[in-house]
């Protein structure tokens, strides 16, 4: 399903029945009366109760979802719309009959709710969008998988962003565990269209997807973001450093589990790594105070949670180099870890793997060096 699937366009001069409700739904909410947003909870939780549902019963499930859903459309307060999800997804039961009609109805009404949500103007469509895919992110049902995939085609990054939150939380990757590969795979992919033009957010709920989601695909899709920010360190144009922690310490955590990709994964941890050192070290006159103490963390950070770990002992050397502000110090235990052109470092000593091949092909005992910073701007 597409964006363009779900976008309806409203004739002016031949409004559709559902276009008048949203309308008049909307002249009901601007009047503020107390009748538009009062989802009626007695039905459902009587249905809840039993063990085995009627065809009654399930369209009192069906009411329920799509009378949740209208509410939402038209909730403006914060208060109301956050009470609405949490009276909708409180909802949910895991006796067989009732999940399956409340998933089939939500899917459904949703598909309906982002339908209207894009027939809306400007500011006010993606608000009531975002309202949709935090319900969906919340119902963590893998059959609302579709309509998140479609919205990751948005111009709005925050629609965006929701969007892949809803496809990467912790509950939708358990269940795309358990459930088998091919939905797995094909938001993967989906995914990797994202990466080296999304946010550092969103780069990071991609980034968690990709090492917790168990298929290949996963993996290739972590190794394309540490390309990517390997590319963008090396551009000097990478963004919000801090990224590259989480990054780093869920390539370690890929490297320490083992596996045939175990050199592939070192290898773009050590680079990235020696990225973030490089470019804390050449780039002194460039860099803000701010990204000066995010490399800092980073470095700091990476060698407490990772490098001990994959050496097999405690590791000082690059945070009193960081505290004592020796670069030359941190230069000479970047050499000693990460290896140089002439030899190789502790770790791949300790892992057995070389760096590249880069883009022209090469392979090196020791990480590429960044081109020189761009030349800062008079006044900095």
């Amino acid at each position: 399903m597409s964006v363009e699937h779900l976008t309806l366009h409203c004739n002016n001069n031949k409004m559709s029945i559902k276009c008048l409700y949203l309308a008049l739904a909307v002249a009901c909410l601007l009047f503020a009366q107390p009748f538009c947003l009062a989802l009626d909870t007695r039905q459902i939780d009587s249905v809840r109760s039993k063990g085995v549902l009627s065809q009654q019963d399930l369209q009192v499930i069906d009411s329920f979802i799509a009378e949740g859903i209208q509410e939402l459309l038209v909730a403006r307060r914060f208060s109301d719309i956050a009470r609405l999800r949490t009276l909708i997804l409180s909802r949910q039961s895991s006796q067989k009959q009732y999940a399956q009609q409340f998933s089939e109805s939500a899917y459904r009404h949703l598909t309906e709710g982002l339908r209207q949500a894009l027939r809306l103007p400007g500011d006010l469509r993606i608000k009531v969008t975002i309202n949709l895919l935090i319900l969906i992110d919340g119902l963590q049902d893998l059959r609302l998988t579709d309509l998140s995939v479609a919205m990751l085609k948005s111009t709005s990054p925050v629609i965006r962003y929701w969007a892949v939150h809803s496809l990467t939380n912790p509950g939708i990757v358990k269940k795309l565990n358990a459930a088998g590969s091919e939905r797995a795979r094909l938001i993967a992919e989906k995914l990797n269209e994202l990466v080296g033009r999304e946010t550092p957010e969103t780069i990071r709920l991609i980034a968690e997807f990709a090492a917790s989601v168990n298929i290949p695909q996963g993996q290739a899709l972590l190794l394309r973001i540490a390309d990517e920010r390997i590319k963008q360190y090396a551009a000097w144009t990478v963004k919000y450093e801090l990224l590259d922690g989480i990054i780093l310490k869920l390539l370690s955590g890929k490297i320490l589990s083992g596996g045939a990709n175990q050199s592939a994964f070192a290898y773009r941890f050590a680079q990235l790594y020696s990225c973030a050192i490089q470019r804390y070290v050449n780039g002194k006159a460039l860099l803000t105070d701010t990204q000066k103490r995010h490399l800092a963390s980073v470095l700091v950070g990476t060698e407490e949670s990772c490098i001990g770990k994959l050496l097999g002992a405690p590791q000082s050397s690059i945070k009193r180099a960081v505290e004592r502000g020796d670069y030359s110090l941190l230069k000479a235990e970047h050499d000693k870890l990460l290896g140089t052109g002439a030899q190789p470092g502790l770790l791949a000593s300790k892992i057995k793997f070389v760096y590249g091949p880069d883009s022209s092909g090469r392979k090196s005992t020791g990480p590429f060096a960044l081109p020189p910073p761009p030349v800062p701007a008079p006044g900095r």
